[in-house]
């Protein structure tokens, strides 16, 4: 959650910067926009309300961009020039998740890549990227891509996302058509007579969606979600916390270009034809650790005790040799407890091992856990 913008530079805003300052958010630099870390009720709050109802988020600052191509296969396969994903056989309404690779095999970035349901899109590709990598991407795919297939900007968007167990029942009141659609799935639709790209996706552990609107419409759309009382605003602080439990990396922080998608415990978004083909970055490698293992994994850690174990604390074993170093931590308010992630050497990565984690200098002990820590809601 710490991407702090350089101080030098002046903040940029979403189309919803003005929203947040009227509902009395603490703002704070992150990924070079001003964004509200939490409402004046608090994190606890907030995170605990998005798993009993409806929190709805701005993530405006993310990256939206369009791949256009003369066909499906052609955009399809220059994209998987860059990524690991099989995206030639992604359905059509359907989202899939993936990751930007170096040469090396580390992870650049990782992004959803949508194909939309409409025929008349069979070209194009919707892409959406971390706020703090966007311009690196953006130059990384246009260095990269074949003459016929073109990175579009999608500056003129806005994203929302409103996530919980109750995000599908406030959707259906404002756009009946979203209730039956299933994780992943992705519709061009209406909401509150807004026109809109939504998926049903989205980074908390909970059902919910993740919604795109021309940036004139965004204070409309985050104005009519609000009013449902089901509903309320949630900050980045919440976001991270709630995105720990779940067990979904953070790029910069539990993935990065030192990581690859094996380390990372990623292999699942890696379908069984780029396995086999390769045809990617990193591709020897990758295809090297799939079959004898990486040497070091993501694990999830409890600690015990209340304390939490925060980025960069070392683990170690009870008789002190450094194993690793923790990525993400913090309390856990639906686990009740302190929760972490980060990266073992494979012998040590087993669910139950008892670790150390160096808080502070102080050894507290730890067992490697099973992820998620708060159990996935998605609608399958």
């Amino acid at each position: 959650m710490a991407e702090q913008a350089h101080s030098d530079e002046p903040l940029l805003v979403t189309p919803l910067h003005a929203e947040h300052v009227a509902l009395g958010a603490r703002m704070v630099p992150f990924a070079g926009y001003d964004m509200p870390v939490q409402y004046p009720t608090g994190i606890m709050t907030e995170h605990n309300w998005t798993r009993e109802h409806a929190g709805l988020f701005d993530v405006s600052h993310m990256g939206q961009a369009l791949l256009v191509g003369p066909d499906h296969e052609t955009t399809a396969r220059a994209l998987e020039t860059l990524i690991p994903a099989d995206i030639v056989n992604l359905k059509p309404g359907q989202q899939r998740y993936s990751q930007l690779l170096s040469e090396e095999g580390g992870i650049l970035d990782d992004l959803m890549v949508t194909r939309s349901g409409d025929p008349a899109e069979d070209g194009k590709l919707v892409l959406v990227v971390n706020a703090s990598m966007k311009e690196a991407d953006y130059a990384h795919m246009q260095a990269r891509l074949p003459a016929n297939v073109k990175l579009v900007r999608s500056d003129d968007r806005a994203l929302l996302a409103i996530q919980g167990p109750k995000a599908a029942e406030v959707m259906a009141r404002l756009a009946p058509d979203t209730a039956d659609m299933t994780f992943m799935a992705v519709k061009a639709t209406k909401v509150a007579g807004l026109d809109v790209h939504l998926s049903r996706s989205g980074y908390t552990g909970e059902d919910g969606y993740e919604i795109s609107v021309k940036a004139k419409d965004a204070v409309a759309l985050w104005r009519a979600l609000l009013a449902d009382p089901e509903v309320k605003a949630i900050g980045l602080g919440a976001r991270d916390s709630l995105r720990l439990e779940a067990g979904l990396c953070l790029y910069g922080h539990d993935i990065d270009t030192t990581t690859s998608p094996i380390e990372g415990g990623l292999i699942w978004s890696i379908q069984k034809r780029r396995r086999e083909e390769g045809g990617f970055p990193g591709a020897a490698r990758i295809q090297r650790e799939i079959k004898d293992g990486a040497a070091r994994v993501r694990v999830g850690l409890k600690p015990e005790g209340r304390a939490p174990a925060r980025e960069g604390s070392i683990i170690t074993t009870p008789d002190g040799r450094e194993v690793g170093i923790v990525t993400s931590g913090g309390f856990g308010p639906t686990v009740n407890g302190p929760v972490a992630m980060g990266y073992v050497s494979k012998d040590v990565s087993a669910v139950g091992t008892d670790l150390h984690l160096v808080v502070r200098g102080k050894p507290i002990p730890a067992k490697v856990a099973a992820m998620p820590f708060a159990p996935h809601r998605y609608k399958r």
